[in-house]
This record gives C-alpha cells, structure tokens and sequence, in this order.
C-alpha cells in the first residue's frame, strides 16, 4: 500500500469514528455487499423503501457491469446480451456506487474493507456476494476447466467453442444439474458439429419429476448429447476428462458446473456460517450472531419449516425484497414477519427453442404437473427474463418477485418484535 492509500485510509477511518460518534441525526448508514441480481434488487427497493428517512446506501462490487448469471450459458454458446451498467440501474435512486471487491469485514467495528484502500462504515449490512463455480473438489478443475461465472470468460469460451466446432472437436459438460443441462443443450445446439459429453453422478436433471425428466432424456437425444451417468470426475486435464472408471473422455474444452461455494468473508469475520460459508440466518434474515448483518440470495443459510433453501434465481430474488421490507420497517420501529417461501417450479431451457417447467411442492419435490416444447419456452422466457425491467419498476413500486410463500408449509402465527 501506497503512503498516498495509508494517508486517504486514515482519514476515512477518521471521517467514519467521527460521524459514528455524532449526534443522532447522522443518516443510517446501509452497505449492501454484491451487485448480483438479489444485491441489486436490495440496494433499489431499499432506496425506494426508505426515500423519506435518513438513510444512506451504499452498493460495492467489483465490476461496474451488471451480470446476468442465469444467461451465461447463451453468452458461451455466441449469444450476445445487452450491456447493462450498474450506475445507470441506480441512476436517480440516491445509491452510491463503490467499484471494488471487500475483502474483510469487521462487524466489532462495524467496518468493511474494499481491495482500493477504502473503509466503509455501516449501521446495517446486506450481505448478498452469491455464488462461484466450486474449482476446488477436483484436480485440475482449476486449472483447465471452464465456468459460468464472468460475461468476459464466457466470450472467451464461445470463441473456442467455435475454434473446437471447425475441427469437429470434443467438449465434456460436469455437472447433471439444471445448470449443466442447460449448458449442455445450448451448446449442443448452436454447435452441432461438436461431440457434446454431459457427466453427472446421477441422472441428469434429477431434481425434476419422472415426466419432465423423460422429456429432458428425449432432448438430449435429440441433439445428440452423450450422457455418462453415475460416475465420478477425477481430474480434469487440458484434453480429457479422467472419470472414476478409468475411462478417458476427449474435451478439447471443459465446462465445470458440478457444485457452487460462497465467499470466505463472512466465516473470516467470525460470522456464523454453515460448513459451505453461508451466513445462518435467523426467521428474518439477520445473521444469528450479527443481528446488524443481513443475508441474502446464495450467500444465505435460510431454513423454513420444510428444510433449507437452496440457491436460484427463484429463492434469491424474493429474499432481496423481504430484507429491504424488513430493514424499512425496523428502521420505521415495525415489527417484521418471519420470512416465508416455497418453490413452485423448476423450469429448464432444452436450447433457445425447447423447454421443459416441472411444477413443485413448497420444499421443491416435483408435482406430477408440467409444461413442455413451445409452452415452456414462453413460460420460462416470462419468468426468467432479463430482472433489469423489474430493477427499473422497483425504484416507483413495490413488484412482487415471489411466485409462492409455501402455504400451509410455511404458515406461522405471530409476529417478530422489531
């Protein structure tokens, strides 16, 4: 560090002592942490939420382009999406914008400190960092395998993809999940001169009923997908896949979509995690041993009475809007509602014209109810559409973003003090 970024640090520490231990009139200081889908939706809704009240917002993340992560398999494919930037989202709404990536947190001192020097000081804590590609279970995974977690490598691995199609070359999908599937599918479609291998240790879209997922086997059938069921990755290397048999499956290029992790942040500042470092969270979404710090989307350890969340679009984007609700009506000296959700579908593109939505219970296990073919295209394209026109209708409203709240299976009488 510079003599220039110790002297700028030391005066903000100052600046923050200072207006920590002013008269009570100082605005409530809010740092929202990631600007991912639910971070974005927080910091917004917040705005809007608390335009009559003392309140300042303050918005960190590395990149000043929004991110839309759902989308990144079309990106790899060759598709290109719009460019969002993240200060024009927040034009007019009154958040600040800081570009920097926090590497620590010191909830004592009630401080973060961001990767250019600077310390921001917090009343409350939104903590909504997501989720990564987990690199670290396999070797070479690292190394030699792709993700979908940046827009800039995902370009990068369609112009691969097309170098490795003029050859006929050989790409190798880890992960059966609804992410590998759909990767494997558009990738598949929009290359059809390549061997598309999908590895999974169950079958792929195992999360789905029997009907959707016959509908899945027939599509990948369809575009000529490979499929290696019920093995084991054991290393990845720069032209081949080694599973758990011994057998050697040819990639030219890699894509590892087989398990997430969160950030170390929040478990490094003594913020009670799970064993994968999500922020456990009380009924309404406060840290259980930081009631100042809020978690959210992916980076959140959320239980309901059916079971644990687990992270998509589809549980992140309700949490975003409960905590902004939560932190509005606190800081108004409401009390809140334990936070209530329930799944209601699992829907899969098959390529950018096939589709397949399987229907579920609040704890995700599938109905027997599901759309297929054209019907779900259209579906899905409504549901998972780009979240940037619901970000412009929450700075003049209050959009609802939750399809269920569980019903019965999440039903509780009573309300939580503020």
């Amino acid at each position: 560090m510079s003599d220039t970024q110790r002297s700028d640090r030391k005066t903000q520490r100052s600046n923050h002592e200072t207006r920590f231990e002013s008269d009570a009139g100082r605005p409530h200081e809010i740092v929202v942490l990631g600007a991912g889908y639910t971070g974005m939706l927080a910091a917004i809704r917040l705005a809007r939420r608390t335009r009559k009240q003392a309140v300042h917002i303050t918005l960190v993340n590395p990149s000043d382009r929004f991110t839309e992560r759902l989308r990144m398999h079309q990106v790899a494919a060759g598709a290109e999406l719009a460019d969002y930037r993240i200060p024009d989202l927040l034009a007019g709404t009154g958040v600040a914008f800081r570009r920097a990536a926090a590497t620590a947190i010191d909830p004592v001192a009630h401080r973060v400190i961001c990767d250019d020097g600077y310390e921001l000081g917090y009343d409350t804590l939104v903590y909504a960092l997501g989720s990564r590609a987990d690199t670290t279970t396999v070797p070479g995974v690292a190394e030699h395998a792709w993700t979908l977690d940046d827009p800039r490598t995902a370009h990068r691995m369609s112009q691969r993809l097309a170098e490795l199609e003029a050859g006929g070359g050989a790409v190798a999908v880890c992960g059966g999940g609804l992410t590998g599937v759909e990767a494997a599918t558009e990738i598949a479609e929009s290359h059809p001169g390549l061997t598309v291998t999908l590895i999974s240790t169950g079958e792929p879209a195992a999360m789905l009923g029997e009907r959707p997922r016959a509908y899945v086997e027939r599509a990948l059938d369809r575009l000529n997908i490979v499929r290696r069921s019920g093995t084991r990755v054991t290393k990845v290397l720069p032209d081949a896949v080694r599973l758990d048999s011994g057998v050697m499956v040819p990639a030219g290029l890699t894509l590892w979509t087989a398990g997430v992790r969160v950030a170390a942040l929040a478990a490094a500042a003594g913020i009670t995690t799970d064993a994968a470092g999500a922020v456990v969270t009380d009924p309404t979404l406060r840290s259980i041993s930081h009631p100042d710090i809020y978690a959210i989307g992916d980076a959140a350890a959320i239980t309901q009475p059916w079971g644990r969340m687990h992270g998509t679009c589809q549980s992140g984007m309700p949490t975003a809007a409960y905590a902004a609700d939560a932190i509005a009506r606190r800081l108004r000296g409401k009390s809140v509602r334990p936070f209530r959700f329930g799944y209601f579908h699992q829907p899969v593109s098959l390529g950018r014209r096939d589709a397949v939505i399987g229907f579920t219970h609040a704890d995700d296990s599938p109905r027997r109810a599901y759309l297929k073919g054209r019907a779900a295209v259209r579906y899905k394209e409504f549901v998972s559409s780009s979240p940037v026109p619901t970000f412009r209708l929450s700075r003049r409203a209050n959009v609802s973003v939750t399809l269920s709240r569980g019903g019965r299976a999440t039903r509780a009488a009573g309300r939580i003090a503020a």
